[in-house]
Order: C-alpha cells, then sequence, then structure tokens
C-alpha cells in the first residue's frame, strides 16, 4: 500500500532531511577511514571497509520505507527467515569450519580443536544471553525486555535491540578478515551484507507498524548498521593481537551469531503463523550464502 501524495514542499523537505543525514554519515566514515588507513594494520582497515558496505546495506535496505508504508507479515516472515538461514550458512561455512582449521593449523589435535571451537561459541552466546538479559530494549513482537527496560523511550528500546542483533554481525566480519584469508572474509561480509538489505527494510517497517513516523523509522532504520563497521573494527583489532585468539574469535562470533538467529530472528519469523514462509526464506538464504562461500572461498 503506497502512502498519500505529498505537498512538494514535504516531499522537499524530506529529501533534505535524508540527504544531511547521509551526508553526515559519509563525513564521519570518511574520518574514520583515513584514521584507520593510515595508523592501523591492514586486517582491520579491510574490516571497517567490510563493516562499512553491511552498514550501506543496509541503510539502503531502510530506504524504500520513506515512500512506502506497508509491507505484508508474510513477506517481512519470509525476510527474517531470510536473513536467518543467510546467518546459519555464514557461521557454519566462514566461521566454525575456519575455525577450526585455525585451531588445528596450531598443532591442535581433533579433539583439542573440537574443544577450542565449542568453548568459543559458548562464550559468544553467553555475552549475548547476558547483553540480552541486562540490556533494556524492545523486540517488535514479543514486547519489552530487560533490566528497568520501561524507565526509557520506546525509541530507544528498539535501538538498543537493533544493536544486539547487529553487533554479532559486525564481529564476524572483522574477526574473518583478522584470520589472513581475504577472500572468504569478503564471502562472509558480501553474505552479511546481502541479508543486511532485507534486514534495514524489516526494522523500518516494523518501526513504522510500531507507530513510529515514516522519516524516524527510516533514519533509525538506516543508521541500525553503523554499529556494524564498530564491531568489525573491534573485532579485528583484537584477534590481530595474537595469533592464537584467532579460532576463539571466530568461534565467539558464530555462537554470538547463533544466539541472535535462535533467540531472535527465527521466533520473530514464526510468531504471525507465516513458518512455512519463514521456513522457505532460511532455506533460500542459507543455499544462497552457501554458494557465495563456496564461489569466493
Amino acid at each position: 500500500m503506497h502512502s498519500p501524495s505529498l505537498p512538494p514542499a514535504a516531499v522537499f523537505r524530506r529529501w533534505l532531511g535524508m540527504g544531511i543525514v547521509v551526508l553526515g554519515l559519509f563525513a564521519m566514515l570518511q574520518g574514520l577511514w583515513q584514521h584507520l588507513r593510515s595508523d592501523y594494520p591492514a586486517p582491520v582497515f579491510n574490516a571497517f571497509l567490510g563493516g562499512t558496505m553491511a552498514a550501506i546495506a543496509t541503510a539502503l535496505g531502510a530506504l524504500p520505507v520513506w515512500f512506502s508504508q506497508r509491507l505484508s507479515d508474510r513477506v517481512q516472515d519470509s525476510l527474517f527467515g531470510f536473513g536467518a538461514g543467510v546467518m546459519l550458512a555464514a557461521c557454519s561455512f566462514s566461521l566454525i569450519v575456519p575455525a577450526i582449521g585455525a585451531a588445528e593449523a596450531r598443532g591442535s589435535g581433533n579433539w583439542e580443536s573440537g574443544l577450542i571451537v565449542g568453548g568459543g561459541i559458548i562464550l559468544g552466546a553467553a555475552l549475548l544471553l547476558v547483553m540480552e538479559r541486562y540490556l533494556p530494549h524492545e523486540h517488535f513482537i514479543k514486547g519489552v525486555e530487560g533490566h528497568a527496560a520501561r524507565a526509557l523511550r520506546r525509541t530507544w528500546l528498539f535501538v538498543f535491540a537493533i544493536v544486539l542483533h547487529n553487533l554479532p554481525e559486525g564481529l564476524a566480519i572483522g574477526v574473518g578478515y583478522a584470520g589472513n584469508d581475504p577472500v572468504r572474509a569478503s564471502a562472509l561480509a558480501m553474505g552479511i551484507s546481502i541479508q543486511d538489505v532485507p534486514e534495514g527494510l524489516v526494522v523500518a517497517v516494523a518501526l513504522v507498524s510500531a507507530g513510529y513516523k515514516r522519516g524516524l523509522a527510516v533514519l533509525i532504520g538506516m543508521a541500525s548498521g553503523l554499529v556494524e563497521p564498530v564491531g568489525a573494527v573491534i573485532g579485528a583489532a583484537v584477534v590481530s593481537l595474537s595469533a592464537a585468539l584467532l579460532p576463539w574469535g571466530l568461534a565467539f562470533a558464530a555462537g554470538a551469531m547463533l544466539f541472535v538467529i535462535s533467540h531472535e530472528i527465527i521466533p520473530e519469523s514464526h510468531r504471525k503463523g507465516h513458518e512455512a514462509f519463514a521456513t522457505g526464506g532460511l532455506i533460500l538464504g542459507f543455499v544462497v550464502m552457501m554458494l557465495l562461500d563456496t564461489a569466493l572461498g
């Protein structure tokens, strides 16, 4: 369903506001780009580029909501499922398998490698569980959760929920580039960026459905991806300190992403009774990411 036509002055103000926001985001990212390129090693800079690509994809996905106000629940659930499938395949082929390989390359046996990766997965999921428990946030469907959540405005609760969702993706991109396999890391960043396009759309649409004005919903949706280059830089910088941290870092990012998939995305996609479409989207997303990893990695 399309929104009613607006007066030319309102359309101009809307585009002017969006242009100012986009230019501001571009200036901020450009400043960080120059700083990282001159003062930090290549993996950190490349991680920033990969995270920025994901952030731009999120912003592009949110943009159509500026003009269209409605997206059916069935389509939303299919897009949620698609994102979950991409993230599942990324966890499997771009994080867990390379983590086992990195552990074995450092001389660990099969059991030791499995225990290292398993421990990293558990640590990543546990950290997200603690953050989810104590950081106040609001799901689009499940409602308010977290310590002292009702003391904050709903906008901030949604923003915190988006940060919880996107931070593991940024960490995964960063750790991937720190693993010194730029081709595989680029495939991971590309896969996450692909699923960020519908993710940005769903975030903005869900905010509109929750009662937000379209302009604010689009801006929050566009800004929601900014945590990904930040997470990517953090992940790459930490893992670059020591090669021994690589299998732990890959597994940690996988555990955090698995938590988000199981605890957030799949329940959201199944809550409105469109399980078949959500599952179909999940399978399609898994296959797309698997093909990307196979073709590029």
